[in-house]
């Protein structure tokens, strides 16, 4: 594979000099009081609420851990934070706003890429930076967004590699919830199947909406599917709350992972607290942090998180992890260009590294994606991973898929003098797919 790699004299002086102190007076409590403003962008209702709520919690705890360091730059920072409410049209509307009214300095937040790809053109538009982080489809560079989450590579590509390995499978069931996430990575992952050498009566693509509960027909056509004498499994983009009613329906129509096993990709610690995990037992997730991974820097977050939320039973998971790499890149990056604005925090962004929580230093490379492990995790009883897979080092993120024809010449850049998230190495020019 291809590695893809900013009245007298004396009466006016007086009162001139006068009136210039008593400003100093009055805008010294105002600098002192001068603080950074940043944007926390996530869902606190609606289908996405289960998965987004506790990203805008560890923000908060981050935010409140760096003001305990005594800020960024000699300020204090304030979060600003907003509901788009799983409404994608509102997360434009509430970035907007955040921007343009709140003046925040970054933006950390969404988790949908519909959402994502709604509030893409006002980050580009009002040059702000956005932190997402949430694995991903990938086929997409911006020079205004920094990509913690996993691309495609990172992810999926790895889940099915262990499931032809290790479990043997040889039918595919690509199910996921109807929106661009699931439907390009699905593609993606059709086309790698393929040239594996898997039939295409050996792949089988379900989509369903957002918040769907009614599973029992879908799940009976996985069971049939899956009955036809080879190994089959299930890779799941399925999203938010509709996780729950299917894997209780795979509970109830007898699926065990043993036989048909399903790995997830949206599916993590949050999503299985407080819910009966029998029906999930030995089923997979394939992400690049889990909390049962034992190193000294997970277990201090571990400790912070239950101490700042004041709650021992609140969990830790994979964008929580996205989030405490892009914020502490974000603060290296701000330090190092002396200043919050954007294009120059930009610019400083390429290149730093600062610790991961699973072992090692992510760094941040010029596509704006970053260097991650990834694991292979099955459920357990208490709602935590039994890690069975991890690289042997950190998988740097691929913007641009391998496996799609209109993406394969393609690579970003955003160092200058190129500048590019789109670069077709063929043609040598930049500016979109295809010669």
């Amino acid at each position: 594979m291809r590695t893809k790699q900013l009245t007298s004299s004396f009466g006016i002086s007086a009162l001139a000099g006068l009136a210039m102190g008593a400003m100093a007076a009055m805008s010294a409590p105002a600098m002192a009081q001068d603080t950074i403003k940043v944007g926390i962008l996530h869902s606190l209702s609606g289908t996405m609420a289960i998965s987004e709520t506790t990203l805008k919690d560890v923000m908060l705890m981050l935010i409140d851990e760096q003001n305990k360091k005594g800020g960024l730059l000699g300020k204090k920072l304030e979060p600003v934070v907003v509901d788009p409410a799983s409404n994608w049209p509102l997360f434009a509307e509430k970035a907007r706003e955040l921007i343009s009214k709140d003046k925040v300095s970054a933006v950390f937040g969404c988790w949908t890429s519909v959402s994502r790809k709604s509030v893409l053109p006002v980050f580009e538009e009002l040059n702000n930076i956005l932190f997402y982080p949430v694995q991903y489809e990938g086929e997409e560079s911006s020079r205004n967004v920094f990509y913690t989450g996993a691309a495609p590579n990172q992810q999926a590509i790895p889940a099915v590699d262990y499931l032809m390995q290790k479990e043997k499978v040889q039918r595919w069931v690509l199910a996921g919830t109807d929106y661009v996430y699931p439907r390009t990575t699905n593609k993606i992952l059709e086309a790698y199947l393929k040239s594996k050498g898997v039939k295409p009566e050996d792949i089988m693509i379900n989509y369903t909406p957002f918040g769907h509960s009614d599973w029992q027909s879908i799940v009976a056509d996985i069971k049939k599917f899956g009955s036809g004498g080879k190994k089959t499994a299930v890779v799941s983009t399925i999203n938010g709350d509709a996780n729950v009613p299917f894997y209780k329906e795979l509970g109830n129509q007898g699926v065990k992972a043993e036989d048909i096993p399903v790995v997830a990709f949206s599916v993590g610690e949050e999503e299985l607290a407080g819910i009966d995990t029998k029906p999930l037992l030995g089923h997979l997730a394939a992400w690049n942090y889990f909390q049962s991974v034992e190193t000294p820097s997970n277990s201090d977050f571990i400790k912070a998180w239950k101490a700042y939320t004041k709650n021992d039973k609140r969990v830790t998971n994979d964008p929580m992890e996205a989030h405490y790499i892009g914020f502490n890149m974000w603060v290296k990056a701000v330090e190092a260009a002396g200043t919050t604005e954007p294009d120059k925090v930009i610019d400083a962004m390429i290149g730093v590294a600062v610790p991961n929580l699973t072992g090692g230093y992510s760094a941040m490379l010029p596509n704006h994606h970053i260097t991650k492990p990834v694991l292979i995790g099955e459920v357990q009883e208490n709602g935590q991973f039994d890690v069975v897979s991890k690289t042997s080092g950190l998988v740097p993120g691929d913007e641009w898929s391998d496996y799609l024809p209109d993406s394969k010449d393609l690579i970003a850049d955003w160092r200058k003098p190129m500048s590019c998230g789109n670069f077709n190495v063929k043609t040598g020019k930049c500016g979109g797919k295809g010669s």
